[in-house]
């Protein structure tokens, strides 16, 4: 290409190719400008993950259409070498800015850095650029034939340097295509308001594990391995899952039957095994459970499927809390019920309807011990600050109704031995504060615990 545009230089030939070159670029612009326009609408807002590829994609590949179409037209009547030259360049670049596009809508369609798309970033440049480098060389040609005589043996099967680095391509563009079709599958059916939450996830897994599962054995069918040995290595796996495998494939199929059989929802208000909470994600392994304390918990699946589990959904994000409290048995327990009843009135988040109602639990060694039981709107974010200020508005009314909370007696007996004096005298006060205090000092045989 170098050569032929040495022999153009110079020539009138040269100043048309310029012009040709210089036209179907501005045009390429212009058009790459209003598709940019087009794609900014809100109808088309799934397009904007990699956006900016997509934008940088459109100019070079708009520009080689128009390049390669001019030079169809203009080589019957003079040397294009230029438009040749540029051809090359505009392919290469779009080619690179389009897969670019495809590898940031499967790899980093939640805003995140993923590594893999750095090194598909990375590994396509690479090989785009050295093919581009090869064609303006004009040595690709010499380079393929010597891949191609490069013969090694993997197993049976007898391989060139050529058909692996081509079967490695067709494997990795496979699995980025098919990648990209479940995520976009995905995101259509997610949008979807006419079927059910659980049924979505379903159908979008099973998609992309059939979008991947196509592309594995299309790939392999293009590099030239006989599928057939996948028979054998499915009787393999299967005896590995039902050996060493066999908890995780039981949480994998019990993700499966609680999105299938809708036994749980995203959402839902549950507890199992004295764990209470919010079930924000139903993962194909796991379920995440945030608790009343906003901590996040993963529970297997299988643990779900074989337990008891309590799903308080009919209750919506409700929670009942119990408060309990002791009074003297002095105290009027009727008044002391009516004003547990009212420490709860206008505490925000607790709930009129059920109403807040007390309790006579039982009687204690040291009172009687009362428990108040209310109801908390969406007690997923939490329930402590209502607990305490119900708690402070029950010690505000004791305080102003002079109800007592008793404190804890013990009384303890010393019994002497028959001959009633006590080989050695016992005390329960501190020496050092006895000696300051002659009050504090316990008689011969006298306990004193210096209350």
């Amino acid at each position: 290409m170098f050569s032929d545009i040495a022999r153009d230089f110079g020539q009138p030939v040269m100043l048309w190719q310029v012009a040709i070159l210089v036209a179907t670029l501005v045009v390429a612009w212009l058009l790459a400008r209003a598709l940019r326009r087009r794609i900014e609408r809100p109808r088309y807002q799934s397009l904007r993950f990699g956006m900016e590829s997509l934008d940088r994609a459109a100019f070079p590949l708009i520009g080689a259409a128009l390049v390669w179409l001019a030079r169809a037209i203009a080589d019957p009547f003079m040397d294009t070498a230029l438009l040749d030259l540029a051809l090359v360049p505009l392919v290469g670049i779009g080619l690179i800015y389009i897969v670019f596009f495809f590898a940031r809508r499967v790899f980093n369609r939640e805003g995140g850095e993923h590594p893999w798309l750095f090194l598909v970033e990375k590994i396509v440049s690479v090989v785009v650029w050295v093919g581009m480098v090869l064609t303006l060389l004009g040595i690709q040609n010499a380079v393929i034939e010597w891949m191609d005589s490069v013969r090694f043996r993997v197993g049976n099967a007898h391989m060139t340097l050529l058909s692996l680095i081509t079967g490695l391509l067709w494997v990795g563009v496979t699995m980025i295509v098919a990648m990209w079709l479940g995520s976009t599958f995905e995101d259509r059916l997610m949008r979807s308001k006419t079927l059910d939450a659980n049924l979505k996830v379903v159908v979008a897994r099973v998609g992309r594990a059939a979008f991947v599962l196509a592309a594995i054995l299309v790939s392999l069918s293009i590099v030239g391995i006989d599928i057939t040995v996948l028979g054998v290595f499915g009787g393999a796996l299967g005896v590995g899952l039902g050996f060493g495998m066999q908890k995780i494939a039981s949480n994998y199929v019990s993700g499966f039957i609680i999105l299938l059989d809708r036994s749980l929802r995203i959402g839902d208000t549950i507890n199992v095994s004295g764990l209470q909470g919010r079930v924000t994600q139903i993962r194909t392994r796991y379920t995440v459970v945030r608790g009343l304390d906003g901590i996040e918990t993963l529970i297997p699946n299988e643990k779900l499927i074989t337990d008891v589990v309590q799903n308080q959904s009919s209750y919506l994000t409700r929670g009942y809390a119990r408060l309990a409290v002791q009074i003297a048995y002095t105290s009027d327990v009727e008044q002391v019920m009516t004003l547990l009843a009212q420490a709860a009135d206008d505490v925000p988040r607790v709930l009129r309807e059920p109403a807040p109602t007390p309790f006579l639990v039982g009687f204690g060694p040291d009172g009687i011990n009362l428990e108040l039981g209310f109801w908390i709107e969406d007690a997923a974010s939490g329930t402590g600050g209502v607990r305490s200020t119900v708690n402070r508005n029950i010690w505000r009314l004791f305080s102003e109704h002079g109800v007592t909370i008793p404190l804890a007696q013990r009384e303890v007996r010393i019994v002497a031995p028959a001959s009633g004096a006590m080989p050695h005298p016992v005390t329960m006060t501190d020496p050092a504060l006895a000696a300051a205090d002659p009050a504090l000092r316990p008689a011969n045989g006298a306990v004193n615990d210096g209350r």
